[in-house]
Formats: structure tokens, sequence, C-alpha cells
């Protein structure tokens, strides 16, 4: 096709706006995406595997909470890389932290962890 013809309109087939007419959107959405684009980092997610590794479903067997110093021990990272990243997990919702004189102590959320997976296979 040239400059002088005319540019043929395609008319949408409306299937989108079929789909788009049951999506809700929610407030917690933004949340939902906080935790999505915290799990989208390779290191978030070793970060996420050790603290669940070390935090048991039931809190009865093993110490539910894990020091930052064990973090960046684990994986060999700066304690200030450790930081931002366990920031963005924090601001998700996935762990939760405490901070007891020098040390930082991390421990799962699992609920908010339970939801992003619920949210995942709903799609």
């Amino acid at each position: 096709m040239t400059d002088s013809e005319p540019s043929a309109r395609v008319e949408p087939c409306g299937c989108a706006e079929a789909a788009a007419r049951g999506v809700r959107v929610a407030p917690e959405d933004a949340t939902l995406d906080a935790a999505f684009k915290a799990l989208a980092s390779e290191p978030r997610r070793a970060l996420l595997r050790i603290v669940a590794a070390s935090t048991s479903p039931d809190g009865e067997c093993c110490p539910e909470e894990v020091c930052a110093c064990t973090l960046s021990d684990a994986l060999g990272l700066a304690p200030s890389t450790i930081s931002h990243h366990m920031a963005a997990l924090v601001k998700a919702g996935l762990v939760s932290a405490t901070k007891r004189g020098l040390w930082v102590y991390y421990r799962l959320e699992r609920d908010a962890l339970a939801r992003v997976a619920r949210e995942l296979t709903a799609l």
C-alpha cells in the first residue's frame, strides 16, 4: 500500500471487549503487582526459598525468622544488596521484617504467598 492509497480499516472482532467485561480491577491489585514484580528477580526468589526453608508452616519445629546476616552468607551477596532485595519482598507483603539490635530478621508471610499462587492459577 502506498501513501496515496486509503488505508483499510479493520474492525475489531469484539473478543477482547467481551473478555474485559468479566475482569475486575481491585485496589489490592497494586499489592499483587508488587508481588509479581518482586518474584520476577532470581535473587529474590532464592531469598524467599531460604526464608521459607527456615520457617516451618506450623511454626513448631524450626525458627520462624531468618537473620539478614544468614541470607548474606548463604547467597554470597553484599548486605546492602540483600537489604535492597528484601525491601522489595517486604513491600510486596511476601515477608515481614523485625529489627532487633543491629540485625533485621525476616519471616515468610505464607498467606500472602498463597494469595499470589491463587491469583496466578486463576488466570
